[in-house]
Formats: structure tokens, C-alpha cells, sequence
């Protein structure tokens, strides 16, 4: 479960995230409870990330010559977690679907098309695709900002709401699995704007 709800920073990145409305008379689920109700594909995916991060750790304490043994099962696991992503993203979706818009270790934020109340509490699964990554976690709202829409054409633009939720029961493992993949693209963000700043020059 998450303590420290300020220790992590959020990128912007689109994804995909099913909400479930939760009624607030029921408890909030501790851990255990947490994983029962994760899905199949979504607690085997996690077991192999967990497995493939303890296997590649271990290697990386040998020495230099074992580099491309690393090399070589860093892609062997990228295979594995592609092929177990496609399995899950076939599993039947519940709840409302939304875009997500950014992510880190302490929460979340959504793009709706209707405003959510502040305080609403959500079962919340998110799918990160380029990441590789698919976590459950329960989340509450703490803020809905309206925006407007981009007008497309002729067609009057929509109000937009910006809503941000916050992890009130998460696992640490996801928490350490969202840290890095907020990391990773924030890597690529860095690498992309250096090469636009370096093909303007």
C-alpha cells in the first residue's frame, strides 16, 4: 500500500484504464485481498516481470563477460512479457474506458468526456503498451479540472475534464513497476528532444 503519497513524479504518457465505481461501505482491500482479485493473465504477468527482474539482477553482479548473456535475456523476457500482454488485453475489459494522460508511483490522470465528483473511489486497471505493464490498484479522485476540446473542422469542441486520482491501495511491486516504466519514458522524452534539437541545428 502506498504511505508517501508525495515521493514520486508523474509523466505524460497515454495509455489505457478501466475504471469501477467502489462503494465507499465497502472496506478497502489489503494486499491479499488486492491480488484475489487480480485476473489470470494479470497475476502471471506480474509473477514473470517479478522473476525476470530477480534472474537479471543476479546476473548483473557476475562479471563483464556475461553482458551478452544479459543482452541476450533481456530480449528473451521482452518476448515473454509482449506475448503475455497480448494474452491479457484479450481478456474481457469491465468498467468505463478512458485515456490515460499521465502516470507515476503516487497516482494518475484521466481524460473524461463527463466530470467525476471529487472523493470517488475507482478499482482502477491500467495498461501501460509500450511498457509492458498492467496493474490493478484502487484509486480515489482528487481533482477534476474542466479543459476544452480542440475544435476539429467545423464541428463546436466539447468540454473535456482532466481528472486526477490518487492510489489508496497499491501493491509495492506495481508501485516499483510504475516508478521505472515513469522513468523509462521519461528517458525517451529526454532522447527524442535532444534529436529534435540536434536535427535543428
Amino acid at each position: 500500500m502506498i504511505n508517501d503519497s508525495n515521493s514520486y513524479f508523474s509523466v505524460p504518457h497515454q495509455f489505457n484504464v478501466y475504471l469501477n465505481a467502489w462503494d465507499k461501505q465497502r472496506p478497502i482491500p489489503d494486499d491479499n485481498q488486492l491480488r484475489q482479485m487480480q485476473s489470470t493473465g494479470l497475476k502471471l504477468l506480474s509473477e514473470v516481470k517479478a522473476l525476470e527482474a530477480n534472474c537479471l539482477m543476479q546476473l548483473r553482479q557476475l562479471d563483464s563477460e556475461t553482458k551478452s548473456i544479459v543482452e541476450f535475456l533481456k530480449l528473451q523476457s521482452r518476448k515473454v512479457d509482449l506475448v503475455l500482454q497480448h494474452v491479457l488485453e484479450k481478456e474481457t475489459q469491465t468498467g468505463q474506458q478512458y485515456q490515460g494522460l499521465q502516470f507515476g508511483g503516487s497516482g494518475l490522470s484521466i481524460q473524461s468526456t463527463t466530470p467525476i465528483e471529487v472523493g470517488s473511489i475507482f478499482s482502477c486497471h491500467m495498461y501501460l503498451h509500450a511498457e509492458v505493464v498492467a496493474v490493478l490498484c484502487i484509486c480515489e479522485v482528487t481533482g477534476a479540472k474542466q479543459v476544452e476540446a480542440q475544435a476539429l473542422d467545423l464541428t463546436p469542441a466539447s468540454p473535456l475534464w482532466h481528472i486526477e486520482l490518487t492510489y489508496i491501495q497499491i501493491l509495492d511491486e506495481d508501485i516499483e513497476q510504475l516508478v521505472k516504466a515513469s522513468l523509462n519514458v521519461q528517458q525517451k522524452m529526454l532522447k527524442l528532444r535532444k534529436q529534435q534539437r540536434n536535427d535543428n541545428l
